[in-house]
């Protein structure tokens, strides 16, 4: 059974949400704020965090940076949609995606469910590895390296670099990516969650040395990979 650990300041939302996904037989901790998250982690690392970004004290990207020094684990933002907090930021500290307030509890459950099914299964493909030039990708060890270091990239991250990598020179559009790796339609403001997540895979691999495979932007359409030429 997948467990989610909900982390927000407000007792109501918490109990919202553990109704719903209770009723999904998906397992439930609950957290009201970022040290108590941090120590509910510490103490068995759940599926997936469900984490409000607005909380006094530790907020929600500190708690995200801390999460991802130490755990590949799953993270979703809760952001009310009048904070004057930009989502996008949330993406680039290492979350999977985001829910703006207020919510829909079905929606949040359908986004839960489609990252745990993207975290858990295989990457797309019948092959057990991608090469290109440099790059390895492994898809039972959901490693990437490039000769023989390793680059740490995000759940999400990885599903985008595998996605483009077994396909390469194929161009993907941001609706398509957003629906093979994220599991639902997108709109306007989801397409700067592809764009931000490109942007990293792109400086991580750089700051590997990588040169011989790059991520491609095919200007009006989408993003491919491709192997240059020695």
């Amino acid at each position: 059974m997948a467990e989610v650990l909900i982390v927000d300041d407000d007792p109501k939302v918490r109990e919202l949400l553990a109704m719903y996904f209770e009723k999904e037989d998906i397992a439930v901790r609950a957290a009201e704020d970022g040290p108590s998250c941090l120590e509910a982690v510490e103490r068995r690392t759940p599926d997936l965090v469900l984490l409000d970004i607005m909380m006094p004290g530790m907020d929600g990207y500190e708690v995200c940076r801390a999460l991802r020094a130490t755990r590949d684990v799953s993270v979703i933002f809760l952001t009310c949609r009048d904070d004057e907090v930009d989502p996008i930021i949330g993406l680039e500290v290492g979350a999977d995606d985001y829910v703006t307030k207020p919510f829909n509890p079905r929606e949040v459950v359908a986004r839960v469910k489609a990252v745990l099914r993207r975290a858990r299964r295989p990457a797309a493909g019948s092959a057990e590895q991608v090469r290109c030039a440099e790059l390895t990708l492994d898809a039972s060890t959901r490693d990437v390296l490039v000769e023989d270091q390793r680059v740490e990239l995000t759940p999400k991250e990885f599903d985008i670099l595998w996605l483009l990598a077994s396909r390469p020179r194929v161009v993907f559009s941001r609706d398509e990516i957003m629906r093979q790796v994220w599991g639902y339609e997108s709109d306007d403001y989801d397409t700067r969650t592809v764009d931000t997540h490109v942007k990293h895979i792109r400086r991580k691999l750089e700051s590997a040395g990588c040169e011989g495979c790059v991520v491609e932007t095919v200007w009006g359409v989408g993003y491919r990979v491709s192997a240059k030429e020695p």
